[in-house]
């Protein structure tokens, strides 16, 4: 979802942040892409002139900061946000769901990607298990090639393919578990989960590949 702020919602939101702390203009804007979870990036032609206007209404100051400028919350500011606390509120509450939509939409693509890579590997297991034996070897023989150039397991190596995809299983399984977990923690943000599906989706497609799909 792309945020888009009611009219003087934005200036009521960046008077709200300078009232946590005072902050150069680019950490405003830093602060203001994290309370999105990195859905919305705030451009300087769209904060510097409503900094500006809430200085010249006295709700801030600016504070020389080396060769930066700080913008500082003034006591008429505190003043003007605690009249507007209840459309704060309300303006927070919207923050917090557009992010948890965000969030469950990338967890469903990580549950995904995870059920499409166990799917392929049961369809392997089910291939190995269904392979012809030998009628005339006494003894396991060697591995021959098929189309893909994989190599078919033959006798014993059936049980070492099945042990091995029931350990890779497994790992799956750890995985998905761990993602879960990271990708339900607070410090996340849109880009990251973003940079974790194409990991997961990168991985699957590896491994479809090593196995000839």
């Amino acid at each position: 979802m792309s945020p888009v702020f009611a009219h003087g919602a934005l200036r009521l939101y960046l008077l709200a942040l300078l009232a946590e702390s005072p902050k150069h203009g680019y950490e405003v804007m830093q602060a203001l892409e994290r309370r999105f979870g990195g859905t919305y990036q705030p451009s300087a032609g769209t904060i510097y002139p409503r900094l500006s206007r809430l200085e010249e209404e006295g709700l801030v100051e600016k504070h020389a900061d080396g060769r930066r400028t700080q913008y500082v919350i003034t006591d008429a500011g505190r003043a003007h946000l605690a009249e507007r606390q209840g459309e704060l509120d309300a303006l927070e509450t919207e923050i917090g769901d557009s992010v948890r939509r965000l969030a469950d939409e990338v967890r469903g693509g990580v549950r995904d990607a995870m059920r499409t890579l166990r799917a392929d590997l049961a369809a392997a297991e089910r291939e190995a298990r269904s392979s012809p034996r030998s009628a005339t070897a006494p003894e396991p023989e060697p591995a021959s090639s098929t189309a893909h150039g994989r190599s078919e397991p033959r006798g014993d190596d059936r049980a070492d393919l099945r042990a091995a995809v029931h350990e890779v299983d497994l790992a799956v399984t750890r995985m998905r578990a761990e993602v879960r977990t990271l990708v339900r923690g607070a410090s996340v943000t849109a880009a990251s989960a973003r940079e974790v599906l194409a990991e997961v989706d990168a991985a699957a497609a590896r491994i479809r590949a090593i196995l000839g799909r």
